[in-house]
């Protein structure tokens, strides 16, 4: 998902903080085994604590009081390999995407496209889905094409490829901090048209009549896991778990249940 973001939210950053802030207290500045001496080091001891922007449906939002979501699924798979309990932290996304959010948890789950300019400051995860980019429109608004939105009411979510993409074409849209409020400004006629991610939008409009997908744009988007450069016991442990869920099918079941039909 997501590529630069010109404003923090508050609350999200000051979650990441105070959850950097509690590692170095807790464990005087140093990490700490994730059991037993062996393995990744993790930042509390006997925690898996993973940084997600929420809400980014399907793959993290809130539901009964649970974080729950596509992501969420893989996370607790990742836990349960390191014997750790799985610890959520609620983070913006420019603090994941910027890495801010990995000096406050030991790794970065949220719809991550995998890039270059991030590869710069954080490593990653293989590949565990491909998520190119979509179109969508009000049918009331007219829109056939991207050229066709231009002059649309046009919305993206900050930090995201979505908003690169947009921009590249020249499309002058407005930007939300999270995919909640892009989604409902869409479906509240205050926007007429959106640029994301195919998994969430799609998702997002699936039963609403008055929302067609219009275009899909081939990116070559993956998505990844978000790890300390340098980090390779985590990446080698996460890498596994990754491994073994696509190797026992588990991951196609995740797809199936989140996105209704086994995605790349």
């Amino acid at each position: 998902m997501q590529i630069s973001r010109s404003v923090l939210s508050g609350t999200k950053m000051a979650a990441v903080l105070a959850a950097g802030a509690l590692a170095l207290t807790a464990c005087g500045g140093s990490s700490t085994p994730a059991a037993s001496g062996s393995g990744p080091q993790l930042i509390n001891t006997g925690k898996l604590t993973v940084c997600s922007d929420i809400p980014y449906e399907p793959f993290e939002f809130q539901k009964d009081g649970k974080n729950v979501g596509f992501d969420m699924d893989i996370a607790a798979e990742v836990a349960k390999d390191l014997k750790a309990e799985l610890n959520v932290v609620d983070s913006s996304f420019e603090a994941i995407e910027t890495r801010t959010a990995l000096t406050g948890c030991d790794v970065s789950i949220s719809s991550i496209s995998i890039t270059d300019v991030r590869k710069n400051v954080m490593d990653f995860s293989s590949p565990y889905m491909d998520d190119d980019l979509t179109l969508v429109a009000s049918t009331a608004s007219g829109i056939s094409n991207l050229d066709g939105a231009k002059g649309k009411k046009v919305g993206v979510q900050q930090a995201t490829t979505g908003a690169q993409y947009a921009k590249d074409k020249g499309i002058d849209a407005q930007q939300f901090e999270d995919s909640g409020l892009l989604v409902q400004a869409l479906k509240a006629g205050t926007i007429d048209a959106a640029v994301g991610n195919q998994s969430v939008l799609g998702y997002a409009i699936k039963d609403d009549s008055k929302i067609k997908r219009i275009e899909d744009y081939a990116t070559g988007e993956k998505l990844g896991i978000a790890i300390k450069k340098g980090n390779t016991a985590m990446a080698d442990s996460v890498n596994a778990t990754l491994k073994r869920l696509t190797d026992d099918g588990t991951l196609a079941k995740f797809k199936t249940t989140w996105f209704g039909e086994a995605a790349k």
